[in-house]
Order: structure tokens, then C-alpha cells, then sequence
């Protein structure tokens, strides 16, 4: 967190970073958590980290979870968001300590819901979801993790068990001096209305998603 300060030696009000304002428990169907709600002040988010067990710092099982309101409220089955979602909290409990951090700002890979949504009309029209994005004059993926790696810092964890499919997120906490001792695997199970989806992630997004090759691919 910092202040700036002005010319003639007053504090500019402007802040920036990440600063954690709230800490309490939250139970909830898969375990006990702690909910550790923090400001990104350069954009003005609200994020929560839900903490479970004692982490330590060293190679703490965590997700960096893109917020999905489609798929992690509404159980939409256009992707597998909300069940990516359930089998991390499932697994950071089973394994006794983790982290999911819940990532606002990222809706859409970042493009916002309303961007999301007109992406999604597209694809129903036969385009995929890169396609979708660049015929909206949109990026394919604008999200940034810098806030993910400012709150691993705050919670003293310095090397993680990333729960991810994308080599992106692993790259973004490296950058930013998260160590990624290994990536895990997080496959959800494709669906009829999710595989092309899933296929385009695998094959034009670099997503490492090998379960795939196990479902005829015209399904």
C-alpha cells in the first residue's frame, strides 16, 4: 500500500495496491473457511480470499478463480466454471489447508458480463469463443492477476500447488513473484453443451485439458 505524496510535502488521498479490510469466518457446504475480503485500489474491486487450515507459506494448494456469475450462480453448463469452483473448495478441505481466491473484474475473461453475454449469442450463432471476442473488437483475454499475487503476498504464501488448467495463470504468479512449485490439474467432467467450449480452450488457448481426448469428438 502506498501514498503519494505532492510537491509540497501533502499526501495525495490516491491510494494503490491491495489492502485487506475484513476478516470472518464463513461456513459453508464444503467446510469451514475464512473469508479475508480485500480493495484493489488501483480498480476499485472487491476480492475475498477463502482460506482454509493453517496454510504455512510454502506450497500451498490454491485456485485463482475467475469470477463467473453464469456459471458459478446460475450453474450454467456453457462452461465448467461453477463446477471448477466446487471441486476447489472440495479439495483444499479434503487436503486439510488452501486458498481460493475469488477474482471480481475477470467476468468474461475479463471482457465484463454484458461483453460475456453478447460473446455468448455469437457462439450460439457457430462462431467459438475467440472468434466471438474478436468480432466484438474485444481481447481474447484481458484478465490480470497482479491483484491474485498481491493478496499471496499479504497472506505470506510464497510458493503454490496451482489448481489450474491455464499456463497463463501460472505465468502471471511467477511474474509477480508467487514460486508455482506444480501445477494441478482441475478437469471437470465435459458435458454435451460445454465440449466445444472445452475443445476451443484446449486448442486455441493453450488450456492443458488431456480429458478430452476420451470424448468422440462428435458428441
Amino acid at each position: 500500500m502506498t501514498e503519494n505524496i505532492g510537491a509540497f510535502g501533502g499526501k495525495n488521498p490516491r491510494r494503490s495496491g491491495t489492502e485487506r479490510v475484513v476478516n470472518t469466518p464463513l461456513p459453508t457446504a464444503y467446510g469451514q473457511f475464512q473469508a479475508i475480503g480485500y480493495l484493489d485500489h488501483d480498480r476499485g474491486d472487491e476480492q475475498v480470499a477463502l482460506v482454509h487450515g493453517d496454510i504455512g507459506t510454502e506450497n500451498v494448494l490454491v485456485r485463482l478463480h475467475s469470477e463467473c456469475l453464469t456459471g458459478d450462480a446460475f450453474g450454467s453448463q456453457h462452461c465448467e466454471c461453477g463446477e471448477q469452483l466446487a471441486a476447489a473448495m472440495r479439495a483444499v478441505v479434503a487436503e486439510g489447508s488452501g486458498v481460493v481466491l475469488y477474482l471480481r473484474g475477470h467476468e468474461g475473461r475479463g471482457i465484463g458480463l454484458l461483453a460475456k453475454l453478447r460473446a455468448m449469442a455469437l457462439q450460439a450463432e457457430g462462431l467459438d469463443t475467440v472468434e466471438a471476442n474478436l468480432a466484438l473488437g474485444l481481447p481474447v483475454d484481458a484478465r490480470d492477476y497482479r491483484v491474485a499475487a498481491e493478496m499471496l503476498h499479504d497472506l505470506k504464501v510464497r510458493s503454490v500447488r496451482l489448481m489450474s488448467n491455464n499456463p497463463r495463470k501460472r505465468e502471471a504468479l511467477t511474474k509477480h513473484g508467487i514460486e508455482v512449485a506444480e501445477q494441478v490439474p482441475l478437469l471437470i467432467e465435459p458435458s454435451e453443451n460445454n465440449i466445444t467450449y472445452l475443445r476451443t480452450k484446449r486448442e486455441r488457448l493453450d488450456h492443458h485439458l488431456p480429458h478430452l481426448d476420451a470424448v468422440a469428438h462428435g458428441s
